[in-house]
């Protein structure tokens, strides 16, 4: 019989991430694409000291409560709004978080969400392979990025890296944070801080960079829609539930909203017991004002296996007796 801790692993990693628990750990994990059913998910959990989480996983009470040795989760996450920390902390269990390492690549794909939405780029994609092409036509004229007005809502480390990159590209930028921090030094001068009823109706793309919590679900509803300039671009990079996706699927509808490019859905959200179980088919059956992406934005391959190693490496130092990088709690006494 093995005395080596159990560590969890709930969704597919990489065999290096798996190496780096050899002799430390005896790993259980996931090798399939597709997560655990909650069920399943507890089972695994039962004997674990240590849980590597992810986005697909809901870690609140009761699978903590089913969790007698767990002593860590080490989740491969930036935002953590799928776990129940104050209820860890009561536990004794340390929660940690990869801060840094989804910033930039969510930053990136913001920027290609724009783009590709402001210029067509998947409806003109899909004419060439399915309605033929015939050389040059004037059609497809849409938004470029040169001199465009953009507003960002949130401004921490993900909303600055997209001002950052924003403007290079010559935008015009404003943004909203409901921090009382003020922005960094490098951007005096360059961005308007306004409030967000403000910052929405004087732009040509919106683009969400906040976490989810209970302050800011639904922060884009349908009275924030309509203050937004008529053919406006909504970009959501960030979480599903900062928007009321069936008041965007109206929005598009009826032509005020420009477009919605997004990459995450309110269906991900696993802290909300109401989450929708499916994306608004409103979204879906706007094809030719919609770029919808599953969840991308960290999905570069070696960005992926730094968040894995970072969250394998908490882990570790937990049960080596140290104090984890990345901790966000400060869990009581066991």
């Amino acid at each position: 019989m093995s005395q080596l801790p159990i560590v969890v692993l709930t969704n597919a990693t990489f065999p290096e991430t798996r190496a780096l628990f050899d002799g430390i750990a005896l790993v259980v994990a996931n090798d399939k694409p597709e997560p655990w059913p909650e069920s399943v998910l507890h089972a695994h959990c039962r004997g674990a000291s240590g849980i590597m989480a992810f986005m697909t996983d809901r870690i609140d009470a009761g699978l903590l409560d089913v969790c007698p040795r767990l002593r860590v989760i080490g989740a491969a996450l930036k935002g953590y709004d799928n776990i129940d920390v104050a209820a860890a902390s009561e536990r004794g269990v340390w929660v940690t978080i990869c801060e840094d390492l989804l910033t930039v690549p969510t930053a990136e794909l913001a920027i290609g969400l724009m783009l590709s939405l402001g210029r067509h780029m998947v409806r003109a994609d899909r004419d060439i392979r399915f309605a033929g092409f015939r050389g040059w036509r004037p059609s497809y004229y849409g938004t470029g990025l040169d001199g465009a007005s953009v507003g960002i809502v949130g401004f921490g480390k993900v909303g600055q890296a997209i001002a950052d990159r924003l403007l290079c590209f010559g935008c015009r930028i404003a943004a909203f944070d409901a921090s009382a921090a003020g922005f960094p030094d490098r951007f005096a001068g360059r961005i308007a801080r306004r409030g967000l009823t403000e910052v929405v109706a004087d732009s040509d793309f919106v683009v969400l960079a906040l976490p989810l919590t209970a302050a800011t679900m639904h922060i884009i509803d349908a009275r924030v829609l309509a203050a937004m300039k008529t053919g406006a671009l909504l970009v959501n990079p960030a979480r599903g539930s900062l928007v009321n996706e069936q008041a965007v699927a109206g929005a598009l509808a009826s032509g005020h909203l420009g477009g919605y490019a997004a990459d995450v859905f309110e269906c991900e959200d696993w802290a909300r017991p109401d989450r929708p179980a499916i994306i608004d088919p409103g979204l879906c059956a706007s094809e030719a004002s919609t770029v919808l992406t599953p969840h991308i934005g960290s999905a570069v391959t070696s960005v992926r296996r730094q968040i894995e190693a970072s969250a394998a490496n908490s882990i570790i130092d937990v049960l080596s007796g140290r104090r984890p990088a990345g901790a966000i709690n400060a869990p009581a006494a066991r």
